[in-house]
């Protein structure tokens, strides 16, 4: 049986995991962690029977241990690290959202755990020192995101030198179709009506701003040592083409499947093996059509950034990640205009120095630094 450890049990992916381990008999949850929902993971400790949980906001911490006295309660991030060194688990799922979900990822990967990848800031933040560090333990990473689930399935069965480029396709998030002047007024209600997915309010907003397919364009970079002009990105409305991959004899394979996260994140936790899954087979008559169309750059600008600042290098994602997290909340917040998240992180990058990144302090003060200069940004750009 293999015993898994989820970070952000409260979240979506969280929960849909859950629901994964409770229909196979070979999956038992053994430790959760949330950020602020401590109830909602206290009742999903009680109902898998789970005696330790972390929960990162201390204040939520101190009232989950007075109000819950069947298990332990682990506080702060620091309380996320000593679940995993903990809990002997056998792969951890980290939902964790946004660059909070690093350090657990090297905790994780430094115990030589294989970790079930659903935080792409991991990769986008920690690049070449996260894929090292599983080298280096022999620990694996099993991406969760749709499209890099879907790659790494069809990756994994070419021969090495096979594959020329990688294909992510994107939703065109709630916007797709307007062009700039018409989301200059856009507001959050709007913004958080995602076509295809339930998600967080974060994941949401960078879907909308096609963020989102950037950070994946950096993972994917990361995960499958791919050059950057050999990865595009296609809209994809429909979101039954997961992703593609074009292969050196001229021929162009697809992962294909109505979009329901069980699907990738059951086979992130059974990987190498496949397990039931009680979901409603594609049917394409049913479908009728698929249609893909380019990203518009120009609309969407956060996209270009992010594809940018992967192409520097160093750094920059990790800038680049800082700043979009502060502008999402901004956001968020009515504190900021739609297309001030995109200016708000162009403005961080142009006015943070950065260097070589050789250790993961230095992407911590390089964190804090880009923080307090986005929060300044927020403050000229803002509404």
């Amino acid at each position: 049986m293999r015993r898994v450890l989820i970070l952000g049990s409260t979240g979506s992916i969280g929960v849909q995991a859950l629901d994964v381990i409770e229909r196979n008999n070979d999956l038992i949850a053994v430790g959760l962690s949330a950020g602020t929902n401590w109830r909602g993971a206290v009742e999903q400790a009680e109902r898998h029977r789970i005696e330790t949980i972390a929960i990162a906001d201390p204040d939520s911490a101190a009232q989950a241990e007075d109000g819950w006295d069947r298990g332990e309660v682990l506080a702060g991030p620091n309380g996320i690290i000593q679940l995993i060194a903990d809990s002997d688990c056998d792969i951890v799922l980290n939902a964790i959202v946004g660059s909070a979900g690093l350090g657990p990822t090297i905790a994780a990967l430094g115990e030589g755990i294989d970790v079930a990848l659903a935080n792409k800031e991991s990769l986008v933040v920690g690049g070449d020192l996260v894929t090292q560090l599983a080298e280096g333990t022999g620990a694996q990473l099993i991406p969760v995101d749709s499209e890099h689930s879907a790659l790494f399935q069809l990756i994994g069965v070419q021969q090495p030198g096979t594959v020329d480029r990688l294909v992510l396709t994107a939703s065109g998030g709630p916007f797709r179709g307007r062009d700039r002047s018409e989301l200059a007024d856009v507001g959050v209600v709007d913004a958080l009506k995602h076509p295809t997915w339930e998600m967080g309010g974060k994941i949401t907003i960078d879907s909308a701003t096609l963020m989102n397919k950037g950070l994946e364009v950096i993972e994917a970079h990361h995960l499958f040592r791919v050059p950057y002009d050999d990865i595009e990105v296609v809209v994809h409305p429909q979101s039954i083409v997961h992703s593609l991959i074009d292969l050196n004899d001229g021929a162009t394979m697809a992962h294909l499947g109505y979009p329901d996260m069980r699907v990738p994140i059951s086979y992130a936790l059974n990987y190498p093996q496949r397990a039931d899954v009680p979901l409603e087979r594609l049917d394409l008559a049913e479908v009728g059509s698929l249609t893909f169309e380019a990203p518009d750059r120009d609309a969407f600008g956060c996209l270009a950034i992010a594809e940018s600042a992967g192409r520097e290098g160093g750094g920059a994602p990790c800038v680049m990640n800082a700043a979009n997290e502060i502008a999402v909340a901004a956001f968020l917040e009515g504190r900021l205009p739609f297309l001030g998240i995109a200016e708000t992180i162009e403005r961080t990058l142009s006015a943070v120095p950065r260097e070589a990144i050789g250790h993961f302090s230095q992407l911590a003060t390089l964190d804090e630094d880009a923080r307090r200069v986005a929060t300044e940004m927020v403050a000229r750009v803002g509404v």
